[in-house]
Protein backbone atom coordinates (compact mmCIF):
# COMPACT_ATOMS: atom_id res chain seq x y z
CA UNK A 1 0.00 0.00 0.00
CA UNK A 2 1.48 3.35 -1.05
CA UNK A 3 1.47 6.18 1.42
CA UNK A 4 0.31 9.45 -0.08
CA UNK A 5 1.17 12.98 0.95
CA UNK A 6 -1.86 15.24 0.89
CA UNK A 7 -1.15 18.68 -0.50
CA UNK A 8 -3.96 21.13 -0.09
CA UNK A 9 -5.81 20.62 3.16
CA UNK A 10 -8.53 23.21 2.67
CA UNK A 11 -11.91 21.83 1.60
CA UNK A 12 -11.74 21.46 -2.20
CA UNK A 13 -9.13 24.19 -2.35
CA UNK A 14 -6.38 21.78 -3.34
CA UNK A 15 -8.17 20.99 -6.57
CA UNK A 16 -7.04 24.35 -7.92
CA UNK A 17 -3.51 23.00 -8.45
CA UNK A 18 -4.72 19.87 -10.22
CA UNK A 19 -4.66 21.29 -13.79
CA UNK A 20 -1.05 22.33 -13.35
CA UNK A 21 -0.13 18.89 -12.07
CA UNK A 22 -1.89 17.21 -14.99
CA UNK A 23 -0.01 19.38 -17.47
CA UNK A 24 3.21 18.42 -15.74
CA UNK A 25 2.68 14.71 -16.20
CA UNK A 26 1.17 14.68 -19.69
CA UNK A 27 4.61 14.66 -21.31
CA UNK A 28 5.46 11.30 -19.78
CA UNK A 29 2.15 9.48 -19.54
CA UNK A 30 2.80 6.81 -22.18
CA UNK A 31 4.23 3.38 -21.47
CA UNK A 32 7.64 2.34 -22.71
CA UNK A 33 7.47 0.79 -26.22
CA UNK A 34 7.92 -2.93 -26.56
CA UNK A 35 11.13 -4.03 -28.28
CA UNK A 36 10.97 -5.89 -31.57
CA UNK A 37 11.47 -9.60 -31.07
CA UNK A 38 12.71 -10.32 -34.64
CA UNK A 39 12.39 -14.12 -34.43
CA UNK A 40 15.21 -15.80 -36.41
CA UNK A 41 13.00 -18.19 -38.40
CA UNK A 42 14.16 -19.60 -41.77
CA UNK A 43 11.96 -19.26 -44.81
CA UNK A 44 11.67 -23.02 -45.42
CA UNK A 45 12.65 -26.23 -43.69
CA UNK A 46 16.01 -27.54 -44.85
CA UNK A 47 15.29 -31.23 -44.20
CA UNK A 48 11.75 -31.47 -45.56
CA UNK A 49 11.25 -34.64 -47.57
CA UNK A 50 8.19 -35.02 -49.79
CA UNK A 51 7.27 -38.50 -50.99
CA UNK A 52 5.78 -38.81 -54.50
CA UNK A 53 3.39 -41.56 -53.35
CA UNK A 54 0.59 -39.40 -51.88
CA UNK A 55 2.06 -39.27 -48.38
CA UNK A 56 -0.02 -38.67 -45.29
CA UNK A 57 -0.33 -35.12 -43.95
CA UNK A 58 -0.68 -35.47 -40.18
CA UNK A 59 -2.76 -32.91 -38.34
CA UNK A 60 -0.74 -30.93 -35.82
CA UNK A 61 -3.49 -31.40 -33.21
CA UNK A 62 -3.88 -35.17 -33.71
CA UNK A 63 -0.61 -36.28 -35.26
CA UNK A 64 -0.53 -39.67 -33.48
CA UNK A 65 -3.48 -40.83 -35.63
CA UNK A 66 -0.91 -41.47 -38.38
CA UNK A 67 -0.04 -44.72 -36.57
CA UNK A 68 -3.58 -45.99 -37.26
CA UNK A 69 -3.65 -47.74 -33.88
CA UNK A 70 -7.02 -47.57 -32.04
CA UNK A 71 -5.43 -48.83 -28.82
CA UNK A 72 -2.90 -45.98 -28.90
CA UNK A 73 -5.66 -43.45 -29.59
CA UNK A 74 -7.57 -44.71 -26.56
CA UNK A 75 -4.53 -44.43 -24.28
CA UNK A 76 -3.81 -40.87 -25.47
CA UNK A 77 -7.39 -39.85 -24.72
CA UNK A 78 -7.25 -41.41 -21.26
CA UNK A 79 -4.05 -39.51 -20.54
CA UNK A 80 -5.57 -36.22 -21.70
CA UNK A 81 -8.55 -36.80 -19.39
CA UNK A 82 -6.72 -38.01 -16.29
CA UNK A 83 -3.11 -36.78 -16.26
CA UNK A 84 -2.23 -34.97 -13.04
CA UNK A 85 0.37 -32.62 -14.55
CA UNK A 86 -2.28 -31.35 -16.97
CA UNK A 87 -4.74 -30.95 -14.11
CA UNK A 88 -2.20 -28.91 -12.11
CA UNK A 89 -1.36 -26.71 -15.11
CA UNK A 90 -5.09 -26.13 -15.67
CA UNK A 91 -5.48 -24.89 -12.10
CA UNK A 92 -2.58 -22.47 -12.62
CA UNK A 93 -4.35 -21.06 -15.68
CA UNK A 94 -7.62 -20.64 -13.78
CA UNK A 95 -5.78 -18.92 -10.94
CA UNK A 96 -4.03 -16.52 -13.33
CA UNK A 97 -7.28 -15.69 -15.12
CA UNK A 98 -9.00 -15.04 -11.80
CA UNK A 99 -6.35 -12.49 -10.82
CA UNK A 100 -6.26 -11.00 -14.31
CA UNK A 101 -9.81 -9.71 -13.92
CA UNK A 102 -8.68 -7.52 -11.04
CA UNK A 103 -5.19 -6.56 -12.25
CA UNK A 104 -6.05 -2.84 -12.59
CA UNK A 105 -8.44 -2.57 -9.65
CA UNK A 106 -5.82 -0.65 -7.69
CA UNK A 107 -6.39 2.31 -10.02
CA UNK A 108 -10.06 2.52 -9.07
CA UNK A 109 -11.20 4.86 -6.29
CA UNK A 110 -10.87 3.27 -2.88
CA UNK A 111 -12.85 4.09 0.25
CA UNK A 112 -11.80 3.24 3.77
CA UNK A 113 -13.81 3.70 6.97
CA UNK A 114 -12.16 3.79 10.38
CA UNK A 115 -12.91 4.57 13.99
CA UNK A 116 -10.77 5.54 16.97
CA UNK A 117 -11.03 6.46 20.62
CA UNK A 118 -8.92 9.33 21.94
CA UNK A 119 -8.35 10.42 25.53
CA UNK A 120 -6.91 13.85 26.23
CA UNK A 121 -3.58 13.84 28.04
CA UNK A 122 -5.09 15.64 31.02
CA UNK A 123 -7.74 12.94 31.25
CA UNK A 124 -10.52 15.51 31.33
CA UNK A 125 -12.26 14.34 28.17
CA UNK A 126 -12.51 11.39 25.76
CA UNK A 127 -13.60 11.33 22.14
CA UNK A 128 -15.00 8.84 19.65
CA UNK A 129 -13.77 9.59 16.13
CA UNK A 130 -15.24 8.10 12.96
CA UNK A 131 -14.36 8.93 9.39
CA UNK A 132 -13.94 8.01 5.74
CA UNK A 133 -10.82 8.30 3.60
CA UNK A 134 -11.15 8.13 -0.19
CA UNK A 135 -8.13 7.89 -2.53
CA UNK A 136 -8.04 7.59 -6.31
CA UNK A 137 -4.60 7.07 -7.79
CA UNK A 138 -4.42 8.33 -11.36
CA UNK A 139 -2.48 5.92 -13.65
CA UNK A 140 -0.10 8.39 -15.25
CA UNK A 141 3.25 7.65 -16.95
CA UNK A 142 1.93 4.51 -18.66
CA UNK A 143 1.54 2.55 -15.45
CA UNK A 144 -1.94 1.34 -16.44
CA UNK A 145 -0.76 -0.10 -19.76
CA UNK A 146 2.31 -1.61 -18.10
CA UNK A 147 0.14 -3.24 -15.45
CA UNK A 148 -2.03 -4.76 -18.16
CA UNK A 149 1.08 -6.03 -19.96
CA UNK A 150 2.28 -7.68 -16.78
CA UNK A 151 -1.10 -9.33 -16.23
CA UNK A 152 -1.30 -10.44 -19.88
CA UNK A 153 2.18 -11.91 -19.68
CA UNK A 154 1.27 -13.88 -16.57
CA UNK A 155 -1.86 -15.31 -18.18
CA UNK A 156 -0.01 -16.08 -21.42
CA UNK A 157 2.77 -17.81 -19.48
CA UNK A 158 0.36 -20.11 -17.66
CA UNK A 159 -1.46 -20.84 -20.93
CA UNK A 160 1.87 -21.73 -22.56
CA UNK A 161 2.68 -23.99 -19.61
CA UNK A 162 -0.65 -25.74 -20.00
CA UNK A 163 -0.11 -26.25 -23.72
CA UNK A 164 3.41 -27.44 -22.94
CA UNK A 165 1.94 -30.00 -20.54
CA UNK A 166 -0.35 -31.23 -23.32
CA UNK A 167 2.53 -31.45 -25.82
CA UNK A 168 4.82 -33.28 -23.40
CA UNK A 169 2.06 -35.61 -22.27
CA UNK A 170 1.03 -36.72 -25.76
CA UNK A 171 4.65 -37.13 -26.86
CA UNK A 172 5.48 -39.22 -23.78
CA UNK A 173 2.41 -41.42 -24.18
CA UNK A 174 3.21 -42.13 -27.83
CA UNK A 175 6.91 -42.67 -27.05
CA UNK A 176 6.14 -45.17 -24.29
CA UNK A 177 3.59 -46.92 -26.47
CA UNK A 178 6.01 -47.24 -29.39
CA UNK A 179 8.78 -48.55 -27.15
CA UNK A 180 6.38 -50.94 -25.38
CA UNK A 181 5.02 -52.42 -28.60
CA UNK A 182 8.49 -52.62 -30.18
CA UNK A 183 9.85 -54.37 -27.07
CA UNK A 184 6.99 -56.90 -27.18
CA UNK A 185 7.75 -57.68 -30.82
CA UNK A 186 11.47 -57.92 -30.03
CA UNK A 187 10.74 -60.28 -27.14
CA UNK A 188 8.76 -62.52 -29.49
CA UNK A 189 11.53 -62.55 -32.09
CA UNK A 190 14.26 -63.08 -29.48
CA UNK A 191 12.31 -66.02 -28.11
CA UNK A 192 12.27 -67.48 -31.61
CA UNK A 193 16.02 -66.84 -31.90
CA UNK A 194 16.62 -68.60 -28.59
CA UNK A 195 14.55 -71.57 -29.70
CA UNK A 196 16.45 -71.69 -33.00
CA UNK A 197 19.78 -71.59 -31.17
CA UNK A 198 18.59 -74.35 -28.88
CA UNK A 199 17.71 -76.49 -31.88
CA UNK A 200 21.04 -75.63 -33.48
CA UNK A 201 22.88 -76.74 -30.34
CA UNK A 202 21.02 -80.08 -30.43
CA UNK A 203 21.95 -80.60 -34.07
CA UNK A 204 25.63 -79.73 -33.45
CA UNK A 205 25.74 -82.17 -30.53
CA UNK A 206 24.35 -84.90 -32.79
CA UNK A 207 26.98 -84.09 -35.39
CA UNK A 208 29.65 -84.25 -32.69
CA UNK A 209 28.50 -87.75 -31.74
CA UNK A 210 28.83 -88.69 -35.40
CA UNK A 211 32.32 -87.18 -35.48
CA UNK A 212 31.13 -84.56 -37.96
CA UNK A 213 31.61 -81.57 -35.61
CA UNK A 214 34.28 -80.62 -33.14
CA UNK A 215 33.88 -79.73 -29.43
CA UNK A 216 34.64 -76.16 -30.46
CA UNK A 217 31.52 -76.12 -32.62
CA UNK A 218 29.48 -77.32 -29.62
CA UNK A 219 30.99 -74.66 -27.37
CA UNK A 220 30.22 -71.93 -29.90
CA UNK A 221 26.62 -73.14 -30.17
CA UNK A 222 26.27 -73.10 -26.39
CA UNK A 223 27.64 -69.55 -26.26
CA UNK A 224 25.17 -68.39 -28.92
CA UNK A 225 22.30 -69.91 -26.94
CA UNK A 226 23.48 -68.17 -23.76
CA UNK A 227 23.72 -64.83 -25.56
CA UNK A 228 20.19 -65.23 -26.90
CA UNK A 229 18.97 -65.94 -23.36
CA UNK A 230 20.73 -62.79 -22.14
CA UNK A 231 19.22 -60.69 -24.93
CA UNK A 232 15.71 -61.55 -23.76
CA UNK A 233 16.15 -59.50 -20.59
CA UNK A 234 16.42 -56.16 -22.41
CA UNK A 235 12.95 -56.15 -24.03
CA UNK A 236 11.40 -57.47 -20.82
CA UNK A 237 12.89 -54.54 -18.90
CA UNK A 238 11.62 -52.14 -21.56
CA UNK A 239 8.13 -53.66 -21.40
CA UNK A 240 7.96 -53.26 -17.64
CA UNK A 241 9.37 -49.71 -17.59
CA UNK A 242 7.19 -48.36 -20.39
CA UNK A 243 4.02 -50.00 -19.11
CA UNK A 244 4.61 -48.49 -15.68
CA UNK A 245 5.31 -45.06 -17.15
CA UNK A 246 2.11 -45.27 -19.20
CA UNK A 247 0.23 -45.94 -15.97
CA UNK A 248 1.70 -42.78 -14.46
CA UNK A 249 0.76 -40.74 -17.53
CA UNK A 250 -2.86 -41.88 -17.45
CA UNK A 251 -3.09 -41.25 -13.71
CA UNK A 252 -3.23 -44.78 -12.31
CA UNK A 253 -0.89 -46.79 -10.04
CA UNK A 254 -0.67 -49.97 -12.11
CA UNK A 255 -0.50 -50.73 -15.84
CA UNK A 256 -3.49 -52.24 -17.57
CA UNK A 257 -3.04 -56.02 -17.93
CA UNK A 258 -4.07 -55.67 -21.58
CA UNK A 259 -0.96 -53.58 -22.27
CA UNK A 260 1.28 -56.44 -21.16
CA UNK A 261 -0.57 -59.06 -23.18
CA UNK A 262 -0.64 -57.33 -26.56
CA UNK A 263 0.79 -59.23 -29.52
CA UNK A 264 1.22 -58.71 -33.21
CA UNK A 265 3.30 -56.16 -35.09
CA UNK A 266 3.73 -52.71 -33.50
CA UNK A 267 2.18 -49.58 -35.09
CA UNK A 268 3.96 -48.46 -38.22
CA UNK A 269 4.17 -45.13 -40.02
CA UNK A 270 3.85 -44.81 -43.75
CA UNK A 271 5.41 -42.14 -45.93
CA UNK A 272 4.89 -38.69 -44.47
CA UNK A 273 4.85 -35.14 -45.74
CA UNK A 274 5.51 -32.20 -43.43
CA UNK A 275 3.41 -29.21 -44.48
CA UNK A 276 3.91 -26.90 -41.50
CA UNK A 277 5.89 -23.74 -42.24
CA UNK A 278 8.74 -22.62 -39.97
CA UNK A 279 6.70 -19.61 -38.86
CA UNK A 280 4.11 -22.00 -37.39
CA UNK A 281 6.56 -22.58 -34.54
CA UNK A 282 5.80 -19.08 -33.27
CA UNK A 283 2.17 -20.08 -32.72
CA UNK A 284 2.46 -23.70 -31.64
CA UNK A 285 5.74 -24.30 -29.79
CA UNK A 286 5.05 -23.89 -26.04
CA UNK A 287 8.64 -22.98 -25.21
CA UNK A 288 8.55 -20.11 -27.70
CA UNK A 289 5.14 -19.01 -26.45
CA UNK A 290 6.42 -19.08 -22.88
CA UNK A 291 9.46 -16.99 -23.85
CA UNK A 292 7.18 -14.49 -25.61
CA UNK A 293 5.00 -14.26 -22.50
CA UNK A 294 8.11 -13.59 -20.44
CA UNK A 295 8.96 -10.67 -22.74
CA UNK A 296 5.53 -9.24 -22.12
CA UNK A 297 5.89 -9.70 -18.36
CA UNK A 298 9.33 -8.09 -18.39
CA UNK A 299 7.97 -5.18 -20.43
CA UNK A 300 5.22 -4.66 -17.88
CA UNK A 301 7.67 -4.73 -14.97
CA UNK A 302 10.01 -2.34 -16.79
CA UNK A 303 7.13 0.07 -17.44
CA UNK A 304 6.01 -0.02 -13.81
CA UNK A 305 9.58 0.62 -12.61
CA UNK A 306 9.86 3.50 -15.05
CA UNK A 307 6.62 5.00 -13.73
CA UNK A 308 7.90 4.66 -10.14
CA UNK A 309 10.64 7.18 -10.96
CA UNK A 310 7.96 9.89 -11.27
CA UNK A 311 5.49 11.07 -8.64
CA UNK A 312 2.33 9.06 -8.11
CA UNK A 313 -0.55 11.47 -8.32
CA UNK A 314 -4.11 10.99 -7.22
CA UNK A 315 -7.16 12.56 -5.71
CA UNK A 316 -8.07 12.20 -2.06
CA UNK A 317 -10.72 13.27 0.37
CA UNK A 318 -11.59 12.60 3.97
CA UNK A 319 -14.51 13.11 6.31
CA UNK A 320 -13.87 12.90 10.06
CA UNK A 321 -16.49 13.28 12.74
CA UNK A 322 -15.77 13.36 16.48
CA UNK A 323 -18.09 13.01 19.46
CA UNK A 324 -17.16 13.97 23.01
CA UNK A 325 -17.97 10.99 25.17
CA UNK A 326 -17.08 12.36 28.59
CA UNK A 327 -16.19 15.84 29.86
CA UNK A 328 -16.38 16.43 33.62
CA UNK A 329 -19.09 13.78 33.96
CA UNK A 330 -21.17 15.15 31.06
CA UNK A 331 -21.86 12.43 28.54
CA UNK A 332 -22.31 13.11 24.77
CA UNK A 333 -21.70 16.80 25.13
CA UNK A 334 -21.01 17.79 21.53
CA UNK A 335 -19.97 16.55 18.10
CA UNK A 336 -17.84 18.05 15.33
CA UNK A 337 -17.14 17.14 11.71
CA UNK A 338 -14.62 18.22 9.08
CA UNK A 339 -14.26 17.46 5.35
CA UNK A 340 -11.24 17.97 3.13
CA UNK A 341 -10.31 17.13 -0.45
CA UNK A 342 -7.35 17.70 -2.70
CA UNK A 343 -4.60 16.17 -4.81
CA UNK A 344 -2.42 13.45 -3.31
CA UNK A 345 1.22 12.97 -4.28
CA UNK A 346 3.72 10.22 -3.58
CA UNK A 347 6.98 11.91 -4.63
CA UNK A 348 10.36 10.14 -4.64
CA UNK A 349 12.94 12.23 -2.84
CA UNK A 350 15.75 10.49 -1.01
CA UNK A 351 15.04 7.10 -2.66
CA UNK A 352 14.93 8.54 -6.18
CA UNK A 353 18.32 7.05 -7.05
CA UNK A 354 17.17 3.58 -6.02
CA UNK A 355 14.07 3.90 -8.20
CA UNK A 356 16.14 4.98 -11.18
CA UNK A 357 18.48 2.03 -10.65
CA UNK A 358 15.51 -0.33 -10.49
CA UNK A 359 14.14 1.11 -13.73
CA UNK A 360 17.49 0.58 -15.48
CA UNK A 361 17.73 -2.95 -14.08
CA UNK A 362 14.26 -3.84 -15.36
CA UNK A 363 15.18 -2.47 -18.79
CA UNK A 364 18.14 -4.84 -18.94
CA UNK A 365 15.95 -7.72 -17.78
CA UNK A 366 13.58 -6.89 -20.65
CA UNK A 367 16.46 -7.12 -23.12
CA UNK A 368 17.48 -10.43 -21.52
CA UNK A 369 13.92 -11.72 -22.07
CA UNK A 370 14.10 -10.68 -25.73
CA UNK A 371 17.39 -12.55 -26.18
CA UNK A 372 15.90 -15.59 -24.41
CA UNK A 373 12.96 -15.48 -26.82
CA UNK A 374 15.25 -15.44 -29.85
CA UNK A 375 17.24 -18.31 -28.36
CA UNK A 376 14.01 -20.27 -27.84
CA UNK A 377 13.16 -19.76 -31.51
CA UNK A 378 16.61 -20.94 -32.58
CA UNK A 379 16.31 -23.97 -30.33
CA UNK A 380 12.87 -24.79 -31.67
CA UNK A 381 14.10 -24.55 -35.26
CA UNK A 382 17.14 -26.71 -34.47
CA UNK A 383 15.05 -29.41 -32.76
CA UNK A 384 12.60 -29.47 -35.66
CA UNK A 385 15.32 -29.64 -38.31
CA UNK A 386 17.15 -32.39 -36.39
CA UNK A 387 13.98 -34.45 -36.00
CA UNK A 388 13.10 -34.06 -39.69
CA UNK A 389 16.64 -35.02 -40.69
CA UNK A 390 16.50 -38.08 -38.43
CA UNK A 391 13.10 -39.01 -39.80
CA UNK A 392 14.36 -38.84 -43.36
CA UNK A 393 17.54 -40.84 -42.72
CA UNK A 394 15.77 -43.45 -40.61
CA UNK A 395 13.23 -43.91 -43.38
CA UNK A 396 16.10 -44.74 -45.74
CA UNK A 397 17.51 -47.14 -43.15
CA UNK A 398 14.08 -48.75 -42.78
CA UNK A 399 13.87 -49.32 -46.53
CA UNK A 400 17.30 -50.98 -46.48
CA UNK A 401 16.33 -53.13 -43.49
CA UNK A 402 13.17 -54.25 -45.30
CA UNK A 403 15.27 -55.24 -48.32
CA UNK A 404 17.59 -57.25 -46.07
CA UNK A 405 14.61 -59.07 -44.51
CA UNK A 406 13.19 -59.85 -47.95
CA UNK A 407 16.53 -61.21 -49.16
CA UNK A 408 16.94 -63.42 -46.10
CA UNK A 409 13.34 -64.61 -46.43
CA UNK A 410 14.12 -65.71 -49.97
CA UNK A 411 17.30 -67.41 -48.78
CA UNK A 412 15.44 -69.31 -46.06
CA UNK A 413 12.78 -70.44 -48.51
CA UNK A 414 15.46 -71.64 -50.94
CA UNK A 415 17.34 -73.55 -48.23
CA UNK A 416 14.14 -75.18 -47.05
CA UNK A 417 13.47 -76.40 -50.58
CA UNK A 418 17.06 -77.69 -50.92
CA UNK A 419 16.75 -79.53 -47.60
CA UNK A 420 13.54 -81.20 -48.79
CA UNK A 421 15.48 -82.32 -51.88
CA UNK A 422 18.34 -83.58 -49.73
CA UNK A 423 20.74 -80.96 -51.07
CA UNK A 424 21.11 -79.01 -47.81
CA UNK A 425 21.23 -79.82 -44.11
CA UNK A 426 18.85 -78.87 -41.32
CA UNK A 427 21.74 -77.12 -39.58
CA UNK A 428 22.17 -74.77 -42.53
CA UNK A 429 18.43 -74.03 -42.41
CA UNK A 430 18.68 -73.20 -38.69
CA UNK A 431 21.50 -70.74 -39.41
CA UNK A 432 19.36 -69.12 -42.09
CA UNK A 433 16.38 -68.89 -39.73
CA UNK A 434 18.52 -67.22 -37.06
CA UNK A 435 19.89 -64.72 -39.60
CA UNK A 436 16.36 -64.02 -40.81
CA UNK A 437 15.08 -63.35 -37.28
CA UNK A 438 18.05 -61.11 -36.49
CA UNK A 439 17.27 -59.09 -39.62
CA UNK A 440 13.67 -58.76 -38.47
CA UNK A 441 14.94 -57.56 -35.08
CA UNK A 442 17.02 -54.90 -36.81
CA UNK A 443 13.96 -53.86 -38.83
CA UNK A 444 11.82 -53.56 -35.68
CA UNK A 445 14.49 -51.42 -34.00
CA UNK A 446 14.82 -49.19 -37.04
CA UNK A 447 11.07 -48.68 -37.27
CA UNK A 448 10.91 -47.84 -33.59
CA UNK A 449 13.70 -45.28 -34.01
CA UNK A 450 11.87 -43.72 -36.94
CA UNK A 451 8.65 -43.61 -34.94
CA UNK A 452 10.48 -41.90 -32.07
CA UNK A 453 11.95 -39.36 -34.49
CA UNK A 454 8.39 -38.68 -35.63
CA UNK A 455 7.39 -38.14 -31.99
CA UNK A 456 10.33 -35.77 -31.47
CA UNK A 457 9.35 -33.83 -34.59
CA UNK A 458 5.82 -33.14 -33.46
CA UNK A 459 6.97 -32.39 -29.94
CA UNK A 460 9.30 -29.75 -31.41
CA UNK A 461 6.43 -28.41 -33.54
CA UNK A 462 4.20 -28.20 -30.46
CA UNK A 463 1.73 -30.76 -31.72
CA UNK A 464 -1.05 -31.61 -29.26
CA UNK A 465 -4.77 -31.03 -28.76
CA UNK A 466 -5.68 -27.51 -27.73
CA UNK A 467 -6.81 -27.10 -24.11
CA UNK A 468 -10.51 -26.38 -23.59
CA UNK A 469 -11.41 -22.86 -24.69
CA UNK A 470 -12.91 -22.02 -21.30
CA UNK A 471 -9.55 -22.74 -19.66
CA UNK A 472 -6.62 -21.71 -21.81
CA UNK A 473 -7.86 -19.07 -24.21
CA UNK A 474 -6.16 -15.70 -23.88
CA UNK A 475 -8.44 -13.48 -21.80
CA UNK A 476 -7.13 -10.26 -23.33
CA UNK A 477 -9.49 -10.38 -26.32
CA UNK A 478 -9.56 -6.62 -26.93
CA UNK A 479 -5.83 -6.05 -26.87
CA UNK A 480 -4.50 -9.37 -28.19
CA UNK A 481 -4.05 -8.29 -31.80
CA UNK A 482 -2.55 -4.93 -30.89
CA UNK A 483 -0.22 -6.58 -28.40
CA UNK A 484 1.02 -9.05 -31.01
CA UNK A 485 1.62 -6.14 -33.37
CA UNK A 486 3.58 -4.32 -30.68
CA UNK A 487 5.75 -7.34 -29.91
CA UNK A 488 6.51 -8.30 -33.49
Amino acid sequence: MRKFLRIGGLPMGGLRVLPALVLTVLAGCSAAPLPELKPPVPQTWRNTAVSPESPAKPDLRSWWLAFNDPALNAVVQRALDNNLDVAAATEHVIAARTLYKHATDKFLPSLKADTNQVIEPNATASYFIAGFDAIWELPFFGVLKSTRRLANGTVDATSAQLQGAYVTLVAEVVRCWVELRAAQEQASLLTAVRDANSEKLRLVQVREQLKLASPTDVANAKAELARSEMALSDPQRAINANAQQLAVLVGQPEPDPAWLEMSGPPPQLGDLQITSAPADLLRTNPDIASAEAEVLRAAGEAGISRADVYPHIGLGSSLDWSLTLLTHHNVFRSGEGIFSAGPVVDMPLFDWGVRVAQAHAKSHELLAAVYAYRQAVLQGVAETETAMGDLQQLHLREVAAEQAVQALDSNTTALDERRNLGLSSTLELQDALIAQQNAQLALISTRAERDLAYVSLYKALGGAPLPPLNVAVNVNYDNASKRDKDIR
